[in-house]
């Protein structure tokens, strides 16, 4: 009889397929093994940077990163938008999404993902951002690069949290499986 230990030990243990159908729990194990959140933006995929609302706040430091496109996931007609880069010539996205695990953020996949996309294609860099970065933003993120680069969920998610830590809540987790198997089918 294996103890519920050894079971999750042997979870940690065994890498995630590029193939496999991993659960929720093994995702979050996988999450568990990023680097630690220490910044208020990282680079965590060429040209695209991940980070806090701290970061949105500073003009002053997305202007000397070359910032020209920002994707707010944590938008809200209380923290302002587009009008806080006036004058900066940057385009702006915003999506008011709770970071809840009932919120509906599959049906912002494709539009960030189209978003982010041709900003990089036009040589541009993008800064993706929540209230702290790690769970909206990073959906969006693991969006794009699965959508448009064809990473499985467990390479998207291998690919961003070895430069920034996130943790996507389980409710989006599960949207991403969903992406995920929706993805596979098509290729």
């Amino acid at each position: 009889m294996t103890s519920r230990y050894s079971y999750h030990s042997s979870l940690l243990r065994e890498p995630l397929q590029r193939d496999s159908n991993p659960s929720v729990f093994e995702l979050e194990k996988l999450l568990y093994t990023g680097k630690s959140i220490k910044n208020h933006v990282d680079e965590v995929w060429p040209g695209l940077y991940l980070g806090d609302q701290e970061m949105a706040a500073n003009n002053g430091e997305l202007y000397r990163m070359h910032i020209t496109h920002i994707l707010n996931a944590s938008h809200s007609h209380l923290r302002g938008g587009a009008e806080n880069y006036k004058g900066m010539n940057i385009l702006y996205m915003g999506i008011d999404a709770q970071d809840s695990p009932t919120f509906d953020m599959s049906v912002h996949f494709c539009p960030a993902a189209d978003f982010i996309h041709k900003a990089l294609r036009e040589r541009g860099k993008v800064f993706v951002h929540c209230a702290v970065g790690v769970s909206r933003s990073a959906t969006l993120v693991l969006a794009y690069l699965m959508i448009h680069h064809r990473k499985t969920l467990v390479e998207a998610i291998t690919t961003v949290k070895d430069r920034r830590g996130i943790i996507p809540n389980r409710g989006f987790l599960r949207q991403l499986l969903e992406l995920d198997s929706t993805l596979r089918g098509k290729r």
